[in-house]
């Protein structure tokens, strides 16, 4: 079988690379140091009978151009960038496994929430040119937390926080109540996380109904002494909005991972000093991305049969 991988973070991992090599001799890896565009897929695609895919966009268009893909394997846990209209009419089977990277982004947002409070960046940075200002912030422990969205990674949150006895509202499109009562957190609106938190994060799948959730209205809803976090999908914040709230200090802070474009490239908006900012590596720790790459490779050994 001839397998291609253009997940960029798959092709890096010397023992990813090793592992599929050894079901899948004829396995090939693309080489490029960004997410590849529609041309460079259109080029390495062809004779693939299966391929691991990463963020690059997988669409009909792209698809049509190859009669011998059987499966699809993911990269990873955000699924916006596949087209499974496409795949259902193309008789395309998709392999994907949830949560793989859970603990990872559950533990960078922890960070991201000790960081804002106790001004780790906002005045450690400094530091370094020679400000010394000694401003502790707060502490987050029994602060009012909001977690937008409680899939894998929003209920992993919910247990790295139990420690800190925080007050921890939730919002999610399901009933999580009964799910997340023996953590003594509240399922509520989104309305109320805007109004009453401190601590804000998302943890939800970009959408039509999510893109721009944040935006100047819900911004304007926010706490001053709120902070926003986002480990999930940039273009959830409008980060236009987001960038004026901050200069405005209509909110204390914010940690972003992710971004509308990646990389960014509005330098005023990275070096405002309330954000903290990390290059969408949330999900890409040494263990979740053996969890990820071994997960993608299980699901095509067991559509090929190649135990």
């Amino acid at each position: 079988m001839n397998i291609a991988v253009s997940a960029i973070s798959f092709c890096k991992n010397r023992t990813l690379r090793s592992e599929l090599l050894d079901h899948f001799p004829n396995a090939k890896f693309i080489d490029s140091t960004g997410v590849p565009d529609e041309n460079d897929l259109v080029a390495f695609y062809k004779n693939a009978n299966g391929i691991i895919v990463g963020t690059e966009k997988i669409d009909q268009k792209l698809l049509n151009q190859f009669p011998d893909i059987q499966i699809i394997s993911k990269y990873g846990v955000g699924l916006d960038n596949i087209d499974f209209e496409a795949l259902k009419r193309l008789k395309i089977k998709f392999g994907f496994t949830a949560g793989t990277n859970k603990l990872s982004v559950a533990e960078l947002t922890l960070g991201f929430m000790l960081g804002l409070s106790h001004n780790i960046f906002l005045k450690g940075i400094p530091l370094k040119s020679g400000h010394w200002d000694k401003n502790g912030g707060i502490q987050l422990s029994n602060q009012s937390v909001g977690i937008i969205g409680c899939g894998n990674i929003g209920y992993k949150l919910i247990e790295l926080l139990k420690p800190f006895n925080c007050n921890i509202l939730v919002n999610d499109i399901e009933d999580r109540q009964s799910l997340i009562k023996p953590h003594q957190a509240q399922q509520v609106s989104k309305e109320e996380i805007f109004n009453k938190c401190q601590f804000i994060t998302l943890h939800i799948p970009l959408t039509q109904d999510t893109k721009y959730l944040i935006n100047k209205k819900t911004l304007k809803s926010m706490r001053n002494d709120a902070f926003l976090i986002n480990t999930a999908r940039g273009k959830l914040i409008d980060q236009e909005a987001l960038k004026q709230a901050l200069l405005n200090q209509e909110i204390a802070g914010a940690a972003l991972d992710v971004y509308e474009l990646e990389p960014p490239i509005d330098k005023g908006f990275l070096s405002l000093p309330q954000l903290i900012t990390t290059p969408h590596i949330g999900g890409n720790s040494v263990e979740a991305q053996l969890n990820m790459g071994r997960s993608a490779i299980k699901h095509l050994v067991e559509h090929f049969k190649v135990f």
